[in-house]
């Protein structure tokens, strides 16, 4: 009986780094959709501008939160929105992006 009286502790400090992996690969994971969304939604809001005469850029921008890190490019009637996720680690937010790309119909011929 003796033996196993430290077992439970011993089996969660070997597990806690396990779970802690698990938590910040879920909130990556979690952060990654989230712009995913913010991205979309913003390149959608750009290619309605387009529609409606107005500025592309300045729809999708407005159309992002302010804490954005976002690049917002618009090619004929094509606006792309790209954003870095909001991560706790700098070196991996510099490798993860998102992009989304709406059309704001087929191209106008001349």
């Amino acid at each position: 009986m003796r033996a196993e009286r430290g077992q439970a502790t011993v089996e969660m400090i070997a597990l806690l780094p396990l779970v802690l992996i698990a938590a910040f690969a879920g909130a990556v994971v979690l952060a990654t959709h989230a712009a995913g969304e913010q991205a979309g939604e913003a390149a959608e809001a750009g290619a309605v501008a387009l529609l409606q005469g107005g500025d592309p850029r300045t729809a999708a921008r407005h159309a992002l939160p302010e804490h954005a890190h976002a690049d917002i490019a618009v090619d004929g009637r094509r606006v792309t929105v790209t954003i870095r996720p909001a991560l706790p680690l700098v070196s991996l937010e510099r490798r993860l992006i998102v992009r989304a790309t709406a059309t704001a119909g087929p191209e106008l011929a001349p």
